[in-house]
């Protein structure tokens, strides 16, 4: 199907008053007045997608767009309250438009093509119902073939994106993946709805719950090991939705199906800092949810891996892999991990107010963690790298009650450390400071 051309003007006036193209000497054209009908009201531009409002008012889409979205609710021309938001093309305008920019055929014009109309919302429930419908009767063919829709026209701009994204289309494509995951035969195809959902998010806990069912688990998780880099990134970021459940089953499901390699892999793969950032939070996830899994992945190297995220990764992979070295700490085996380390409490301490909020509290948690367990040598180690001055301005920016309770710990500490030192550590701050309220 071919284009139909329309005609835009070059350098149309933004003044409140009509648009002329003034006669230059170095042309022989005359000066040309855009009729007032074929202005918008309010760029008072020549309209290059003319549409309807629910006053009857032709706007040009873009314009009427953007002050819709500035968060007006009223007609600009006639102030009246708007009853819907729906723009309805005016086709005869548009057209009456394109036949004037022929008729004046100057060279100050250039051509554009006539706008793609955008979607609507029951054009979208529309392509659920089919997509569903063909779901149920196992028809993938179909399936695909509405997939692919899908993907067109989420494609051509933002506004169809929001239009999918808000009216159910990830529930339906979160049922056809679970409907064909056993099916070994489509697995590869099954990659083209991940893709499609990874920029859908929030998914919703019923959609979720649909992905978190052992075949649809499965089929995701072997993803992680695909030849194609994508692929992996695409399979982490969903794994880390779907952990976020917290449900037992969906923990269980991903120790079967060897996640923590399949993650640990992906980061030292440096696929990408998405990919590194969803592998370190769902990797925190399943610590978290089940500690006793601290220790398969202590095997495979997680917290070297870990330190080298936070020597070289940019602040938002930094911030993810304190969180997980915080998660790790929670057991006595992966606390010693860490101590083993040199390098952990010099980052520690380094990174308190560097990195963003999350990444100092915690880095105060490790600390503490590793003072707790450890004998004096922690607590002094902390002290010589400037850890109680950081610590004690922690206290006074304020973190939350959590992070207070533990930094007013690790200060207790390190003062009485402090006491047991040698003259080579400054110990003029006084910790009478921390008697007073917080």
């Amino acid at each position: 199907m071919g284009f139909t051309w329309g005609m835009r003007l070059r350098g149309a006036s933004k003044k409140k008053v009509a648009p002329v193209m003034s006669w230059s000497e170095s042309t022989s054209e005359p000066e040309i007045t855009i009729p007032p009908e074929f202005q918008c009201p309010i760029s008072i531009d020549l309209m290059k997608d003319p549409v309807i409002i629910s006053t009857g008012i032709t706007y040009d889409r873009t314009s009427i767009e953007k002050w819709i979205d500035s968060g007006n609710n009223t007609c600009p021309v006639t102030n009246t309250v708007l009853t819907t938001f729906d723009q309805i093309p005016n086709h005869t305008i548009r057209k009456m438009i394109q036949g004037w920019c022929v008729e004046i055929g100057s060279s100050l014009i250039e051509r554009i093509p006539t706008p793609r109309v955008p979607l609507m919302p029951c054009e979208v429930y529309e392509i659920c119902r089919k997509l569903s419908s063909a779901t149920r009767r196992g028809d993938y063919e179909k399936c695909e073939e509405i997939i692919w829709r899908i993907k067109k026209l989420g494609e051509e701009c933002e506004k169809n994106r929001n239009c999918i994204i808000e009216n159910g289309v990830a529930l339906v494509l979160c049922d056809c993946f679970e409907k064909f995951s056993a099916d070994e035969k489509l697995t590869s195809k099954l990659g083209k709805i991940l893709s499609l959902l990874t920029w859908m998010v929030p998914i919703g806990w019923e959609g979720l719950t649909t992905l978190a069912s052992a075949s649809s688990f499965r089929c995701i998780a072997g993803f992680l090991r695909s030849k194609d880099d994508t692929v992996r990134e695409n399979a982490a970021f969903l794994l880390k939705e779907i952990l976020s459940l917290e449900e037992t089953q969906v923990h269980a499901f991903a120790e079967e199906n060897g996640a923590a390699a399949a993650f640990l892999e992906l980061i030292r793969d440096s696929v990408s800092s998405n990919a590194t950032k969803s592998s370190l939070t769902a990797i925190c996830q399943m610590v978290l949810h089940k500690p006793q899994i601290a220790s398969a992945f202590l095997e495979i190297g997680l917290v070297n891996q870990t330190v080298d995220m936070i020597i070289d990764g940019e602040n938002s992979v930094c911030e993810k892999a304190l969180a997980v070295l915080d998660a790790v700490g929670e057991t006595s085996e992966g606390i010693e991990e860490v101590r083993k380390n040199a390098l952990v409490m010099p980052l520690l301490v380094k990174k308190i107010l560097k990195v963003s909020e999350q990444a100092t509290r915690s880095s105060v948690s490790v600390i503490l963690k590793l003072c707790r367990t450890g004998n004096a040598s922690a607590v002094e180690e902390a002290l010589r790298l400037g850890a109680f001055q950081k610590v004690f301005l922690v206290l006074q920016v304020g973190y939350g009650e959590e992070t207070k309770e533990k930094a007013t710990e690790l200060l207790k500490m390190m003062n009485t450390q402090m006491k047991m030192m040698s003259d080579d550590v400054d110990s003029s701050v006084d910790f009478k400071y921390l008697k007073k309220p917080f």
